[in-house]
């Protein structure tokens, strides 16, 4: 991939306001450290596959991810998000996690801002430049949560800018894949933009995922690494390799999708603030809405408590810390998911129990970003500006 323009470790501005509409240039490097998960020198192919598999609910196709891994040392990984708001933990912890699994595992990863998208998507109203601030405020948020290997083995890339550096290998890939799809099959794939087939879409709404099927292969990914979500535009990307007799198809590896807080919620939505801990949440706000959480005793099935300790606490602790008086039990260390899990449906472990720590958890990941947007005055005045705007769907 063309290299972009060499820029100071410190420039995080958006592509240029020069161009309005459709428009221009950045690549955001710094490096931190996390403590999750650790960098294993020399890992083989068989621990290579074992860390990079255990992102993904779902994989297509594991002999392709072990035969990749065998083959190519430093895999190229797509993931992409578009910027329309405030970022949840699902977005904001999740994906440092699952990011620095890949990193360990001596992957290349490609993080696509997508603002072109958003714009297209009608999200912030259209207004690019209220979309590319949201996506500097979203790379504030993972360099401060501690996303490893940023500007190393980690690069952004604004699609704005890539698209125009290298319109004549973009656009003729988008062509072809919306000459080669009749409409129904592009129509399945809406879900990708948080939309339906029965929704009255924009004809940039039908485009879109033509676009995100390109960007694939414009990324030179062999993996793409998204939600479960975003499955149906990958499989398109797939069958479209099978279509021009391409050998090498990009293997998908979808993470689990987080569900809201609520009861009913397949997932979490900036929309809906009761649904979602955002990532610069106070302290006092995570406990009000872990508090009101949906947590049934006795049930582990469509928890939202237990999903967030299987998803973000045990990835990034290694285990979780039970704290409760000794008359109810006592203090715990759950070293797997599995074990809490039981103990909590035989009833050892009560939603009293499990809420307090929980929190104490959330925030402890949490408070290095509360301080960075508290304590740099770039950070404060993006998420001013972040909080002002009004969420669109």
């Amino acid at each position: 991939m063309e290299a972009p323009p060499p820029q100071s470790s410190d420039d995080q501005s958006p592509p240029s306001d020069e161009v309005q509409s459709l428009s221009l240039s950045i690549n955001a490097s710094s490096s931190t450290t996390t403590p999750t998960p650790s960098a294993f020198p020399q890992m083989s192919v068989d621990e290579r596959f074992t860390l990079v598999r255990s992102i993904g609910e779902e994989c297509i196709m594991d002999d392709e991810l072990k035969n990749l891994l065998a083959k190519k040392p430093n895999p190229i990984c797509y993931d992409g998000f578009e910027p329309s708001g405030r970022m949840h933990i699902a977005q904001g912890v999740v994906k440092t996690i699952n990011v620095n699994k890949l990193t360990a595992a001596d992957c290349k990863v490609k993080i696509w801002i997508a603002d072109w998208f958003a714009q297209l998507n009608n999200k912030m109203g259209g207004d690019l430049k209220k979309i590319q601030t949201v996506g500097e405020y979203m790379i504030e948020i993972w360099r401060s949560a501690g996303m490893n290997h940023i500007g190393d083995k980690v690069e952004f890339l604004w699609s704005s800018t890539e698209i125009n550096k290298r319109a004549d290998k973009y656009w003729p890939l988008v062509m072809d894949i919306a000459r080669r799809n009749k409409l129904p099959r592009i129509l399945r794939c809406v879900q990708i933009m948080g939309r339906n087939e029965q929704d009255e879409l924009t004809a940039a709404q039908i485009f879109y995922p033509c676009m995100q099927c390109a960007d694939i292969f414009f990324l030179e990914a062999d993996i793409c690494q998204l939600g479960m979500d975003q499955r149906k535009v990958n499989v398109l990307a797939r069958e479209y390799c099978a279509d021009i007799k391409r050998k090498n198809k990009p293997i998908i590896l979808s993470h689990h999708m987080l569900p809201g807080l609520q009861q009913g919620q397949e997932k979490m939505s900036k929309s809906d603030p009761s649904s979602a801990i955002f990532m610069e949440d106070e302290e006092a706000e995570v406990n009000v809405k872990i508090k009101k959480a949906y947590c049934p005793p006795k049930v582990v099935k469509d928890n939202p408590c237990l999903e967030y300790v299987k998803y973000i606490v045990f990835p990034w602790f290694n285990e979780f810390k039970l704290e409760r008086a000794a008359e109810n039990g006592g203090e715990r260390t759950f070293t797997t998911f599995e074990e809490l899990a039981s103990a909590y449906e035989s009833g050892d472990v009560h939603p009293g129990d499990l809420k307090p720590s929980l929190t104490k958890a959330i925030n402890k990941i949490l408070q290095p970003v509360r301080d960075h947007f508290k304590n740099d005055a770039k950070a404060k005045e993006l998420l001013k500006r972040v909080k002002a705007y009004r969420v669109t769907k």
